[in-house]
């Protein structure tokens, strides 16, 4: 196919039917995993968005298994699915640290954590504008980071991560090599088309300046920017889901 262009599927049911059929010929997430993703999904319907897809969490294993990862850390961790899908992928031999900035997400994660037997997570609690900077650089740096955390933080995060990522230093806290995967990096098509005649997903306040999406919006899109422009980046952005923005570290 030639068109770079991305026209999806023609229609909601089409586009189900090819979700379901991809996540069925893809790697294997563990039922118990999926049984804690569909126990939020019920029991939290307000925030339970706040999880990537188990399609997604498929994506995300075959991507640390390809690049071999054994460390990786996590920003923004909810309540401890997406943190048991890194364990997953990276064996009982790797480890997963968190940042959480909501205590009882964090309570959440760690009563998931030990009921599902992963025992190689650790979660710090608070602003990850703060946790993120004082992550100890003695240990070995981190193959992948992955950011699912306030969308108008994200532009920090990257500062943060690049600044204590020095070339040619031994320590650092994202290897050479590394990836960064930005999630919601698309925010429903917003960053490309904000305008109320072309994107049906613009919210209704979206043109007051105080508004919650617009200022996510904003971040990611900022962000987007930031790491295209970095000479110290490979990037490319994945339109499934609601974005997935995956950077190499090149230096």
């Amino acid at each position: 196919m030639k068109s770079g262009t991305t026209p999806l599927y023609a229609t909601d049911a089409l586009a189900e039917s090819v979700s379901k059929y991809a996540e069925a010929k893809s790697l294997e997430i563990p039922r118990p995993l999926r049984d804690y993703h569909a126990r939020i999904i019920r029991d939290h319907p307000e925030d339970s968005n706040y999880m990537i897809s188990s399609f997604q969490s498929q994506a995300l294993v075959w991507l640390a298994r390809l690049i071999g990862a054994r460390r990786v850390l996590e920003v923004g961790v909810y309540v401890g699915y997406s943190s048991m899908v890194w364990s997953h992928a990276v064996g009982p031999e790797g480890t997963v640290t968190g940042l959480e900035f909501d205590p009882e997400y964090a309570d959440q994660a760690r009563t998931a954590w030990k009921e599902h037997g992963y025992s190689n997570i650790e979660v710090h609690v608070g602003p990850a504008a703060e946790t993120l900077p004082q992550l100890s650089l003695t240990q070995e740096p981190y193959d992948i980071i992955f950011i699912d955390a306030d969308k108008s933080g994200y532009p920090g995060y990257l500062r943060a991560i690049l600044e204590r990522s020095p070339a040619g230093s031994k320590q650092r806290l994202l290897r050479q090599g590394g990836v960064i995967a930005a999630d919601n990096t698309l925010r429903r098509g917003l960053v490309a088309d904000a305008s109320a005649a072309a994107n049906p997903w613009r919210p209704a306040d979206f043109g007051n300046e105080d508004s919650r999406d617009r200022r996510a919006v904003h971040g990611v899109s900022e962000y987007n920017d930031a790491t295209t422009a970095s000479l110290r980046l490979d990037t490319f952005v994945c339109p499934l889901w609601d974005g997935l923005t995956l950077s190499r570290l090149v230096d």
